[in-house]
């Protein structure tokens, strides 16, 4: 049964062109799903829909999170249609499985003193201290992924027309605008910083102490150092400057379809989710200023 995972992420990473966090993402749930099957079956052609109910509820038992549950049944619908195509399988064990309906969760999202408060605290007589508070300034400035900044090449930068070129999901291109006060901290760091950090030839933009790529996990951890020498009590991760830029644009007026461009979403209900949030920020002006609220 796991020879047709290899098979299946593959086939993902050859003919899909996955990014390799998106198979990361998807042998991780399949390994859990196979280790569950296999006290009860010895093949796919074995498993059933019930089986993979029971599956489901175990998950929920072990109190999973409801995105991990909706992830595991989009993942599990895939293979089994992989599978099917390929004559592993006569049917489709997940055709009657229904999916579960996502939660709506809205993220937490800073206020721009709370964001200007954060990006002040790398100690600027440092020069890793100036390369994040570039880091910070690029990722509030553009709402870019942090997997699209880790992977940011030097020839991705057009600062002289203050843009930046992004390789998002599905290695889908977009341009981007930076701010002119993002474009000032990359200068520094660019000029300054980077080439005493360079060790052998690189392109990436963004580097550690050692020369290498910067990896998502140093983003978090350089964040979180940072978040606890403010008095934000909010809980805070990579997304959290990626949702206040798009929620702060709303705000101040941008157009929606505009921000799912910049964002890189491809479908817009995933980008509408960040008008509630700004619902919040409306009704904090009306009740201040409207005579009656």
């Amino acid at each position: 049964m796991n020879e047709q995972i290899d098979n299946y992420i593959h086939y993902l990473k050859v003919e899909r062109a996955l990014s390799a966090n998106t198979l990361t993402s998807y042998r991780q749930a399949l390994v859990i799903a196979v280790a569950y099957f296999k006290k009860k079956v010895n093949s796919w052609q074995e498993v059933d829909q019930y089986l993979i109910l029971d599956f489901l509820d175990e998950l929920n038992q072990e109190e999973r999170s409801r995105n991990t549950v909706i992830h595991m049944v989009s993942t599990l619908r895939k293979f089994f249609l992989y599978l099917q195509r390929y004559k592993v399988i006569n049917d489709d064990p997940m055709a009657k499985i229904d999916s579960p309906k996502k939660a709506t969760v809205l993220p937490d999202v800073l206020t721009v003193n709370e964001v200007n408060n954060l990006l002040e605290q790398p100690n600027l007589n440092k020069p890793l201290g100036i390369r994040d508070r570039a880091i910070m300034e690029t990722m509030y400035a553009t709402g870019m992924r942090v997997s699209e900044l880790v992977n940011l090449k030097v020839g991705d930068l057009h600062l002289t027309m203050s843009m930046l070129q992004i390789l998002g999901k599905g290695d889908k291109q977009r341009i981007i605008p930076i701010s002119a006060v993002a474009i000032e901290w990359l200068d520094q760091y660019l000029n300054f910083v980077r080439p005493n950090l360079v060790k052998k030839k690189t392109d990436y933009v963004f580097l550690n102490a050692r020369g290498g790529q910067l990896s998502r996990q140093a983003i978090w951890q350089m964040l979180k150092k940072y978040v606890t020498s403010t008095t934000i009590t909010k809980k805070i991760t990579p997304h959290t400057l990626r949702h206040s830029f798009a929620t702060h644009l709303l705000e101040n007026g941008a157009d929606l379809r505009i921000v799912q461009e910049m964002l890189g979403h491809s479908d817009i209900s995933t980008t509408q989710i960040y008008t509630h949030v700004s619902s919040h920020h409306l009704s904090d002006v009306y009740n201040q200023f409207h005579p009656r609220a």
